[in-house]
């Protein structure tokens, strides 16, 4: 409001000025004098009508100003909240890593671009079991600690996602089969070392097994992945909580 009445101030005193002016220059040019009830109206006229002019159009401005922000704030506020919704959608809830569409979609957009890498398949041990003996409640809490293990040691342009159940899938952008390898032996690690308890503080032992697959530039995405599930398989086969490529 001090900022509106300011500008209405300077906008009357400006007019008045250039009131004065124009009468002390043209009013003597036509034979009369500005004085008295002239110099008056000189003075008084600009100001009546200036100040509620100006109040008005300043007003009317701060008025817009502040919609345009309060718009430009929601935009932002909408974009935001639409990404978030996206991101959401791409992602499972109980874990937080990509679901089975986003993870392949991924997959499909590395394929295409000519990238090569390390895909895991990975499956959590007898993980039947662990919901049978404590509860779905342990078995979600295993999942989601799985999951951020999995996201923990993704570096920037790996894939991360759960394929469903316990399964879940990794694709380590540009590895090479060295990395894929040492990158599989930490996540088998890592999930070993999940200090998972029950509320009586019983703890629950977890493994993992990984099938690994190197995945040639423009590799083919479903074959890649029947290729690291047979993999997978062959981990299970050969005692489970290990690394087979």
């Amino acid at each position: 409001m001090y900022r509106i009445l300011g500008k209405t101030l300077a906008v009357a005193a400006l007019s008045v000025l250039a009131s004065l002016m124009i009468s002390f220059a043209f009013v003597p040019m036509l034979g009369g004098k500005v004085a008295g009830a002239g110099l008056v109206m000189t003075i008084a006229c600009p100001i009546a009508i200036s100040i509620p002019a100006s109040m008005l159009h300043f007003w009317q401005a701060e008025r817009l100003r502040t919609a345009n922000t309060a718009l430009a704030q929601a935009r932002d506020a909408l974009a935001a909240a639409y990404d978030r919704l996206q991101d959401q959608a791409r992602r499972d809830a109980l874990t937080g890593a990509l679901n089975r569409a986003a993870f392949m979609a991924g997959l499909d957009e590395r394929n295409r671009a000519g990238a090569h890498g390390g895909l895991l398949f990975l499956d959590i041990d007898h993980f039947k079991s662990v919901n049978d003996r404590f509860g779905h409640a342990a078995g979600d809490e295993a999942l989601a600690r799985v999951g951020t293990v999995l996201s923990g040691l993704s570096g920037d342009g790996d894939l991360v996602g759960r394929l469903g159940g316990e399964e879940f899938a990794v694709f380590l952008h540009e590895a090479a089969p060295e990395r894929m390898l040492d990158h599989s032996q930490a996540i088998r690690k890592a999930v070993a070392a999940i200090d998972l308890r029950t509320p009586s503080g019983i703890r629950i032992a977890l493994g993992i097994s990984i099938g690994a697959f190197h995945c040639a530039p423009h590799f083919d995405p479903a074959e890649a992945l029947a290729a690291a599930d047979r993999n997978l398989y062959r981990a299970k086969s050969a005692g489970r909580n290990t690394v087979v490529a």
